[in-house]
């Protein structure tokens, strides 16, 4: 919840209470004792003693250095994740940038990375308790309160995150945000424009004033998609490049819809090879596949899912050139028709199961309490775990039951 301005005088000048809240475990069982003692203590600041707390834990686990910062829980559930903000910082850093202004920069994540990186960044923001937050966040930036509709910054390059969660949940319609997509690139004409977006935005609407769209994700969690202007093309091309960006750890891979592909269906599958490969889902959203598997010579299983397979793993086959390689990888052990999934699951003492669907109406979780495996009756559970990947071929559904690498 939102702070009120009271409480952020409070927070900001009372270090000594913020340490005290830090150390309380605040748990389902010690929160009636835990607000009680702050109560005791700092009487009707308790409850912002407790935001915070809570809010900076949230925080910790995708923002740098968030321990220190002043968040609330919509800031900390909002915030775009550090890896993101410092690839994002990074690549315009490579691009010559040197100044940014981040016209919603809520409590000051983008900032922080942009200063690392030594690009000039002043941030904006219509919420006084943000401006206020950032400014604590971040004091080596310069944090203003302004509509990100009615520029005060005359930056060059401009950094935008319109809200993306609307009364009904998700939005994907440019219109729909909060400022409108089409608004904020009117408001800054002249200026070039990053603008963070839902990951399942329709490219098509993206054409006529974009360059390229980065869909970036996080240890397998797809983020968000960053659209930018032309003047901020990594590769200029004339058109719209998609990218998908796979951050895992310390590795990242880009690839890049300028690369080479197989366009044709007929030539771009063919049957199971000795691994199958499930793509990352920036992969996927990027509309990247066919890329990723003409660079490892491997190919889909069916034109229209975007699983792959082939005969060779990415690299060394070590499990870090795996991650690197952006995929999941499994050892095809057995191909049946899913009507006969059972039986061999049963024929393999399975007690244990992955299974992961694309293309077949088949809810995994329903399909496990259909299976009711047993595994073996004699108790041994060693080599009972197996992935089954399902997936609809032309127009058989087919279950592989592999072991997951």
């Amino acid at each position: 919840m939102p702070y009120s301005r009271e409480e952020l005088d409070f927070l900001l000048s009372n270090d000594q209470a913020v340490t005290y809240a830090a150390d309380l475990e605040l748990s389902a069982a010690s929160e009636l004792k835990d607000l009680t003692a702050l109560q005791k203590l700092f009487g009707q600041h308790a409850r912002s003693l407790v935001e915070l707390t809570r809010s900076r834990r949230v925080a910790s686990r995708k923002i740098d250095s968030a321990a220190q910062w002043l968040v609330d829980s919509p800031s900390a559930q909002q915030a775009t994740p550090s890896p993101v903000a410092r690839f994002r910082s990074k690549n315009l850093e490579d691009l010559g940038v040197e100044w940014v202004a981040d016209v919603t920069c809520s409590i000051g994540t983008e900032l922080a990375h942009l200063h690392q990186a030594g690009i000039h960044a002043v941030g904006a923001d219509l919420d006084e308790s943000r401006v206020r937050m950032a400014s604590h966040n971040v004091p080596e930036c310069a944090v203003v309160r302004a509509d990100a509709l009615r520029p005060v910054v005359d930056a060059p390059v401009v950094i935008a995150d319109p809200a993306r969660r609307g009364s009904s949940g998700r939005i994907h319609r440019i219109t729909d945000l909060m400022p409108p997509l089409p608004e904020l690139i009117a408001a800054h004409k002249g200026r070039e424009l990053a603008v963070k977006c839902a990951p399942g935005i329709d490219f098509t609407v993206l054409s006529q004033w974009a360059g390229q769209v980065d869909v970036v994700s996080v240890d397998g969690e797809v983020k968000e998609a960053c659209v930018y202007t032309p003047g901020l093309q990594a590769e200029p091309s004339g058109q719209l490049v998609r990218r998908a960006v796979v951050l895992r750890g310390k590795t990242c891979l880009v690839l890049s819809s300028t690369l080479p592909y197989e366009s044709d269906d007929a030539a771009a599958a063919g049957p199971a090879g000795r691994y199958i490969f499930d793509p990352d889902g920036a992969i996927v959203r990027a509309g990247l596949v066919r890329h990723l598997a003409h660079r490892h010579g491997w190919w889909q299983l069916d034109p229209r899912i975007a699983y792959l397979t082939g005969e060779s793993l990415p690299g060394d086959g070590h499990s870090e050139d795996i991650r690197a390689a952006g995929v999941r990888a499994f050892r095809v052990e057995e191909a049946v028709p899913l009507k006969k999934l059972k039986a061999a699951l049963t024929a393999r003492k399975a007690v244990r199961l992955e299974i992961l669907v694309r293309g077949v109406d088949v809810d995994p979780d329903q399909l496990r309490k259909k299976l009711k495996l047993k595994g073996d009756k004699g108790g041994k559970k060693e080599g009972t775990g197996w992935s089954v990947v399902i997936t609809r071929i032309e127009d058989s559904a087919m279950a592989f039951i592999c072991t997951a690498l």
